[in-house]
């Protein structure tokens, strides 16, 4: 439920995140007014980084599909559920079980809505079920049952380069609210600056340990990054992704075949294309460079790969927080 410490301060508002990940998405969201009473997912690092970064906050470590509520009373009539979940693959196109459980989960997280009664329901990282025909049976079946349940949804795609996020990345978005909450909610509107450029982000942590090419590095890496890609449990270790994200890395003189352990030295070659590190992943992604993150490279850039960049969450979060506000 909803709080106001102070008569004249924003209130707070309580949250259950679901696919938690890192915790990035729900920084951002704590940075807009929500605190969650529980965080599930069933990624043992990813709970071991949320844990040491925010100890006050409860996580859960399990499946969504094996969530309990009635186990957790905390979890009931929360003013929001958030989650970023998996991409899901149109219904022509499901090959394999891993298929099936990403539809799965998306439809868990729906009906969750029924069981806790949260008034608003944020869901990222389904641009296709957003965007695409193919994908019509999934949207007209959350969109009916939620309106069953008595919520209005909304659906959206933002940019997180518009945002302050020195990235061009594509989210999608299901918002969905009570009455009468609905009627107040509205899509942030980017900040209207220019977005930052990779060398803007990057130039310092390049210049970190000496390496003489750094100055010329960030004025040549003068555009957004691609998506961050994160990849899956299915696909190998830490790189930036297919052959197509690779080509525009390499367009802002970034080897993206592997990460590096460290940032580039005094004896790096000056016209070489350098590799990101685990940090500089994390500061495409705005995550603050105080979040520490658990577990090994390829689990770590997962967590990162995967994250809502925490500007975004926020500016969303602001846009829930004026509408539940009214």
């Amino acid at each position: 439920m909803s709080t106001v410490d102070e008569p004249g301060t924003a209130p707070r508002f309580s949250s259950i995140e679901i696919c938690s990940g890192s915790g990035a998405q729900a920084l951002g969201l704590e940075q807009a007014g929500f605190d969650p009473v529980l965080l599930i997912d069933n990624k043992a690092d990813a709970c071991r980084t949320i844990g040491q970064n925010r100890r006050r906050w409860k996580v859960l470590c399990e499946d969504l599909l094996a969530f309990d509520p009635s186990a957790h009373p905390q979890a009931y009539n929360v003013d929001l559920i958030s989650g970023g979940l998996p991409r899901i693959k149109a219904a022509a196109a499901v090959r394999r079980d891993q298929d099936i459980a990403e539809r799965e989960l998306l439809r868990a997280a729906v009906r969750l809505v029924g069981t806790i009664r949260p008034k608003a329901l944020l869901l990222e990282n389904l641009p296709e079920l957003v965007e695409k025909h193919e994908y019509a049976e999934d949207l007209d079946w959350i969109e009916n049952l939620l309106a069953h349940l008595g919520y209005t949804l909304h659906r959206t795609v933002l940019n997180a380069a518009g945002f302050g996020v020195p990235q061009n990345r594509r989210s999608g978005f299901l918002v969905a609210l009570a009455e009468p909450f609905q009627a107040s909610f509205a899509w942030p509107r980017t900040d209207g600056l220019p977005t930052p450029t990779v060398g803007e982000a990057l130039g310092a942590s390049m210049a970190a340990r000496g390496w003489p090419g750094a100055q010329r590095w960030a004025e040549q890496a003068d555009r957004p990054a691609p998506a961050l890609v994160g990849g899956s449990d299915r696909r190998g270790g830490a790189d930036l992704g297919p052959t197509g994200s690779k080509r525009a890395w390499a367009a802002l003189g970034i080897n993206g075949n592997s990460l590096s352990d460290d940032f580039p030295p005094a004896d790096f070659p000056v016209d070489a294309h350098p590799r990101l590190n685990i940090r500089q992943a994390a500061m495409i992604q705005c995550i603050p460079e105080d979040w520490i993150f658990f577990g090994r490279k390829t689990s770590v850039y997962r967590q990162i790969g995967h994250s809502m960049p925490p500007p975004l969450a926020t500016a969303v979060g602001r846009s829930l927080a004026t509408a539940l506000s009214r």
